[in-house]
């Protein structure tokens, strides 16, 4: 009798544990092989996307939709996610033994919709260092109205009941005028030609002197110099997140980490290496192609998460600085007598991070695009005439503010207009 407790004891372990070994396996990913009856290794590949609801094809046969989990074994597949009314989504992606690989794709609609946010006009809407408003224009007009001046128009979503109407904060005439945002975003840089600079709140109402009059003088290099320093020193704090190696080695500009910290853009000024497994490998990192041997004038994102580095973008770029910069130019050489005013027409492009902090907005002169961080899936939102490159993004990703006439036709003014990404 004791033997035959021994036996079903021991019967009962090993069953116990084949069938926890199983389940083990199981959750790892194997499944079994029905045509060699036999446990084989997998991945388990999570696919996600906003909207949800799209069709997922892998190696162009439908297998299942969004959300959803597909064991797969170890290959390179062909994904495609497609949903009516949405641009198609595809990428190459990597499926290795045991691991979880995870997709979250952001679908944007083939034909997007617009909505008009001024009717009196405006220029060179700016976006705040902390891209929550943007400072434009309304141009004086004849006969003049009340409009003409400095606005900033909020573009968070503010909840139900308060007002989030554009206020205007200075009646200045906008001609031959530039302004920029201070590091904090509370202040404007006001430029006007050959008549000084002006340093503004931008939480109230400034009256300044009739059109034509002097700005007030202000010493500019002490605000300059005060300004760069601040910015030097919030940009030496992001980029201490970054593995000390590259931090030695990186040499850029335009460097902008991406919203939730994780990633950075940046364009080198010089040829270099980045060494491999700067930080420990992380499971289901991405698996698309990534570019370490960088190039003088190339722009890049470094996920710092991942350790992956993807060229984004092979062409010279202009930032908002230089934007201000060639409006006080433009401003400059419009006094003169052999210049007349005209709007500044950048033909460099400019690259912002979209909220999701999985995308980037490239403004070219004649369409705006929307493309993955790796540089996959660069799709054209919006095609048509705009005042390029004021293309911004909205706090929340769902929208895109542009500048644009509608090609009205030459001597039309702009308006700012809302693009809809859902």
């Amino acid at each position: 009798m004791t033997r035959l407790r021994i036996i079903v004891l021991l019967l009962t372990l090993a069953f116990v544990g084949g069938i926890g070994w199983l389940v083990i396996l199981l959750a790892k990913g194997y499944r079994l092989d029905a045509k060699n009856l036999a446990l084989r290794p997998r991945g388990l590949f999570v696919v996600t996307s906003e909207p949800d609801g799209a069709q997922i094809f892998i190696n162009n046969t439908l297998e299942s939709a969004t959300n959803a989990t597909i064991s797969l074994p170890p290959d390179t597949y062909e994904v495609e996610l497609r949903k009516e009314g949405y641009f198609l989504w595809r990428k190459t992606i990597t499926i290795q033994k045991e691991e979880v690989t995870k997709i979250d794709a952001y679908l944007f609609p083939a034909a997007p919709s617009l909505s008009a946010l001024t009717f009196n006009g405006a220029t060179s809407p700016i976006l705040s260092p902390d891209g929550t408003k943007i400072a434009y224009g309304i141009p004086s007009s004849e006969p003049a109205n009340d409009k003409a001046g400095i606005w900033i128009m909020d573009l968070i979503d503010l909840p139900i009941g308060f007002s989030r109407e554009p206020r205007k904060i200075t009646d200045i005439d906008t001609k031959e005028l530039s302004w920029r945002w201070s590091p904090d975003s509370r202040q404007l840089l006001l430029a006007q030609a050959q008549k000084g600079f002006f340093l503004l709140d931008t939480n109230s109402l400034t009256s300044l002197p009739p059109a034509g009059g002097p700005l007030t003088d202000i010493k500019l290099s002490e605000i300059a110099k005060k300004w760069q320093q601040e910015e030097e020193k919030k940009a030496q704090a992001t980029l201490q997140t970054l593995p000390k190696k590259l931090q030695e080695i990186l040499n850029a500009k335009n460097i902008a980490f991406s919203p939730d910290g994780t990633k950075i853009l940046y364009t080198a000024t010089n040829d270099f290496e980045i060494p491999e497994k700067l930080v420990s490998p992380l499971p289901g990192s991405s698996t698309q192609k990534q570019e370490r041997s960088i190039k003088t004038g190339n722009t890049y994102i470094y996920d710092v998460k991942e350790d992956r580095n993807f060229l984004v973008y092979g062409k010279e770029l202009i930032t908002d600085q230089e934007i201000f910069e060639e409006a006080s130019k433009s401003a400059r050489l419009a006094t003169t007598k052999t210049e007349k005013s005209t709007k500044v027409k950048s033909v460099k492009p400019i690259l912002r991070w979209l909220p999701t902090s999985k995308h980037v907005i490239l403004a070219e002169s004649d369409k705006i695009i929307i493309m993955d961080y790796d540089g996959q899936n660069a799709q054209t939102v919006y095609a048509g005439p705009y005042d390029a490159p004021y293309a911004i993004p909205f706090p929340n990703p769902s929208r895109l503010l542009i500048l644009t006439n509608l090609g009205a036709g030459q001597g039309t003014i702009s308006n700012l207009y809302s693009v809809s990404l859902r």
